[in-house]
Parts: structure tokens; C-alpha cells; sequence
């Protein structure tokens, strides 16, 4: 009797080793799911969101805190000079767009700056290309900076006059915003016309894999 009993025992007791081990294996397993899940680096969208808003952020900060500057120390229709009469500070109220073009449609390029601004937050998101990331936040800088003033600039809300200050030559005034917007945009045709896109980091068709040979091939 002892003896049977005994020989049962040892099998019930290597199959709770068993068990044992298997849960071990479980765990550890687990573990290494884990820490390859911790491990794995956040997707590139984000660390490109964060770039273009980082960007958009210097360009914006830099705009007002020049319009400021340029309402408090200038007076409306006496220029000063930087450079004899090619360069020089001219405080102006610009109902128009960039560089002073279409002066009249306030309200309208308000609707269209605003519209920008929607829909390069939601490219961000899907962006890959650093450089891209940079021409976004230079043009969502740059209009951001004009939309506080169509805001809350007189003559009111949607309609409001946007502080230009910087006068070279025959080039109509502009402020901070104005070159940033175009040096964006000139920035963004460049990476198309050279083949960099957006959801991409290097040049079109530099990055995709070699399509494997067929079987008529080999």
C-alpha cells in the first residue's frame, strides 16, 4: 500500500512541477511581450506633430511679440530708417493678405487662414518627413500670427487689420508671418518637385523595398 501509494504521489508530483514550469514559461514570456511593447518607439507621426508645432510655435511667438514692439515705438507715416530709405521700419494696417495683396476681402481670408490652419493640423498627424514637418510649421506659424490680429485687431473681428512694420525697397511691408507663410510654401514645392513626400522620410522611391523576383525571372 505504501508503495502504490507512494508511486502515485511522484507523478502527481512532477505534473505539478510541470504546471509550474509552464506557468513560469508563461510569465516570462509575457515579460518579454512586455518589454518589446515598451521598448518599441513611438510612431513617427508624433515626434513630427511635435516638430511642426514646435516650429509653428517660434513663428508665431516671434510675430506678435514684433507687432507689439512695432504699435508701441512707431508712429503710422513716418519711417524709420534701417538702411537710408531702402530699408526701414514702417508701421502699416494691412486688410489684405500677405505682402498687402488683396486688400478688401478681410473677412474672406480670414474663412481661407482658418480653413489652413485646420487642415495642416490634421496633415500633421500623418506626416513622416521632417522637412515637411518644418514647411507646415512655417506656413501654420505664419498664418496663426495673422489670425490674431484679423481677431482681435480693429476694426473687429474677422475684419481686423494686420500689423505690418519691415519695408525693403519697392517690396510692399511685411511682418514675421508674411515671409514665413512663403518661405514655407517655397519650401514644400521644393521637397515635391525632388520627390521627397510627406508620408515618407527620404526621396520617392528610395525607401520601398525591391519588388522579389518571379518565377519567369529566375
Amino acid at each position: 500500500m505504501i508503495d502504490e501509494t507512494a508511486g502515485s504521489v511522484e507523478p502527481a508530483a512532477a505534473d505539478v512541477g510541470d504546471s509550474e514550469d509552464a506557468e513560469v514559461t508563461d510569465k516570462t514570456t509575457g515579460a518579454e511581450v512586455t518589454d518589446k511593447a515598451t521598448d518599441t518607439p513611438a510612431p513617427a507621426g508624433r515626434g513630427r506633430l511635435r516638430l511642426l508645432l514646435s516650429v509653428a510655435a517660434v513663428i508665431l511667438l516671434l510675430d506678435i511679440v514684433t507687432k507689439v514692439l512695432a504699435v508701441r515705438l512707431l508712429t503710422p507715416g513716418q519711417p524709420v530708417s534701417i538702411i537710408g530709405d531702402t530699408v526701414t521700419w514702417t508701421l502699416v494696417r494691412n486688410s489684405g493678405a500677405a505682402f498687402s495683396m488683396a486688400t478688401g476681402y478681410t473677412w474672406v481670408l480670414t474663412l481661407v487662414a482658418t480653413a489652413v490652419v485646420i487642415g495642416i493640423v490634421w496633415m500633421g498627424r500623418r506626416l513622416v518627413s521632417p522637412w515637411w514637418a518644418v514647411g507646415l510649421g512655417l506656413i501654420l506659424g505664419g498664418a496663426l500670427g495673422n489670425l490674431v490680429d484679423r481677431f482681435f485687431r480693429s476694426p473687429g473681428p474677422l475684419r481686423g487689420h494686420v500689423v505690418d512694420f519691415l519695408s525693403i525697397g519697392w517690396w510692399p511691408v511685411f511682418n514675421v508671418a508674411d515671409p514665413a507663410v512663403v518661405g514655407g510654401a517655397i519650401l514644400l514645392v521644393v521637397l515635391s518637385l525632388f520627390g521627397f513626400d510627406f508620408d515618407t522620410v527620404g526621396r520617392r522611391g528610395k525607401d520601398e523595398p525591391e519588388a522579389a523576383p518571379t518565377e519567369s525571372e529566375q
